[in-house]
């Protein structure tokens, strides 16, 4: 066994109970309109700073070919173009729901394309924990990885709590939404240990593979931060210093993770 497998088992396991807490919140705790923002703000800041100066530098490391440079910014694009695809086509994520989630109405799109939208995201993210980790094995540092783990595990309440409290809105029975929340938690760290494995099975291939694999979630955590979680805060008039600084925290803190994994190495 691989020494980054224990690594991987723990960041899988914490970002399933943050998962399972996300979606418990809405039947103990109201989450305010203010709240939920300033956590939007402090995630969009910490995903953009993993996806520049995590994924992307580790991609282009991995690759071997001569203009990885190049590669690694084609497979950037391609993973935006992914996400801006998936948001048209099911535009899951519904971040404003302090509302929804006590029953004042509920997404025109119903929970189910939620869930769904939320469960290709949550494979996504799994993909670039995978990878993330996998990467640590080629460099020799167990604690690559760390930054795009903390990015997943503090946004991974959002997306629950997002398809929990509509599932709330649109008065499914207790025993669904547990089941449906299980099972949105346990995607992530699935799609992480596929991947690791799979990659390793690659052989001779797995760095080329790899660096793509990192890459490709650079654009999606791009476009995660970009394109749906910053559209929604600058709109708000209200506390905007506030949100502010909490953008600039996690961006902060994704330059300290980076920091910590830089010496690690």
């Amino acid at each position: 066994m691989d020494a980054t497998f224990p690594l991987l088992t723990g960041y899988a396991a914490a970002i399933a109970a943050a998962s399972l807490f996300g979606g418990w919140l809405p039947s103990v705790i109201r989450m305010t309109h203010t709240r939920i923002h300033m956590a939007m703000s402090l995630v969009a800041g910490l995903i953009l700073g993993v996806a520049l100066l995590h994924l992307l530098p580790h991609g282009m490391a991995q690759l071997p070919e001569p203009d990885a440079a190049a590669t690694a910014l084609w497979w950037a694009m391609l993973g935006m173009v992914f996400m801006v695809l998936l948001l048209r086509v099911l535009p899951f994520h519904q971040h404003d729901f302090s509302n929804a989630a006590h029953g004042t109405g509920a997404p025109s799109l119903g929970w189910f394309g939620i869930a769904l939208g939320m469960g290709l995201h949550s494979f996504v993210e799994g993909v670039a924990l995978g990878v993330g980790v996998r990467a640590g094995i080629a460099s020799g540092g167990g604690l690559v990885g760390g930054g795009v783990f903390l990015a997943i595990f503090l946004h991974k309440p959002l997306d629950a709590l997002s398809i929990a409290g509509v599932m709330q809105a649109s008065h499914l029975d207790g025993r669904t939404r547990r089941l449906v929340n299980i099972g949105f938690a346990l995607i992530c760290p699935a799609a992480a240990f596929l991947t690791y494995w799979g990659a390793a099975s690659l052989g001779a291939g797995q760095e080329a593979i790899v660096g793509r694999a990192l890459a490709f979630s650079a654009g999606a955590f791009l476009c995660i931060s970009l394109s749906d979680l910053l559209p929604e805060i600058q709109f708000h008039s209200h506390d905007r210093g506030k949100f502010t600084l909490a953008f600039l925290a996690g961006i902060g803190l994704a330059y300290a993770m980076h920091l910590v994994e830089s010496h690690a190495l």
